[in-house]
């Protein structure tokens, strides 16, 4: 009869939890819809600019391409003959690759310091965004290679494109530039952040030992 009756007190307690449970997580989605709507900050608002701007770096990189395979044909149009000597110093001919690597490395390194600069805010990361992390980590890796063996013309504009991200990156976190562009200054902001940046950034790849 013990036995029976704990069994279902058991029971009884994991219905309770599990109801409990449900309509915490109830309770949670309505407060968190409140909050979106009383503040107007709805997480897509976040990436829409991504979803802007991914088509539109693909269309100017296959563009790119098409140009600098065009160059080789006399028939192209003075546009794509251009980019044959339109670069300059170690990369004179755009349509061809970078046989030194010092622009998909540069690329590579950019892109790696932007996602650090992400991975170091004193927020801490979600699970899901460690993964992210992690998977866009790889991705800036993968480009190294890949920026290597496309034309230059492409690979200059994606360390350009890279360079400017880092630089809205780092701009954005100046608190004059902040004020000056009106943006609420939250708790986890700090009056020095390119100090903390630093800090941080020696702390975590660079310990004393």
């Amino acid at each position: 009869m013990l036995s029976r009756s704990t069994s279902l007190s058991m029971s009884t307690t994991r219905q309770y939890l599990q109801i409990s449970s449900f309509h915490f997580r109830k309770n949670l989605k309505r407060i968190i819809s409140e909050l979106y709507v009383r503040d107007n900050c709805h997480p897509f608002k976040a990436s829409l600019l991504v979803w802007v701007q991914l088509p539109l770096w693909i269309c100017i990189s296959f563009a790119l391409r098409n140009l600098s395979l065009a160059s080789s044909d006399p028939s192209a149009v003075s546009g794509a003959q251009d980019l044959s000597v339109g670069g300059t110093l170690w990369f004179p001919d755009l349509t061809l690759p970078d046989s030194t690597w010092i622009i998909p490395i540069s690329l590579g390194l950019i892109n790696l310091l932007i996602v650090e600069i992400f991975a170091l805010r004193k927020i801490e990361l979600s699970k899901f965004q460690k993964y992210v992390t992690y998977m866009i980590r790889g991705f800036s890796v993968l480009m190294v290679p890949i920026a290597a063996a496309v034309p230059s013309s492409m690979a200059l504009y994606w360390l350009t494109s890279s360079c400017v991200g880092l630089g809205q990156n780092l701009l954005l976190r100046a608190p004059s530039v902040r004020a000056l562009c009106r943006i609420p200054k939250m708790k986890s902001d700090s009056d020095t952040p390119f100090r903390d940046l630093s800090a941080g950034f020696l702390a975590k790849y660079f310990p004393r030992k």
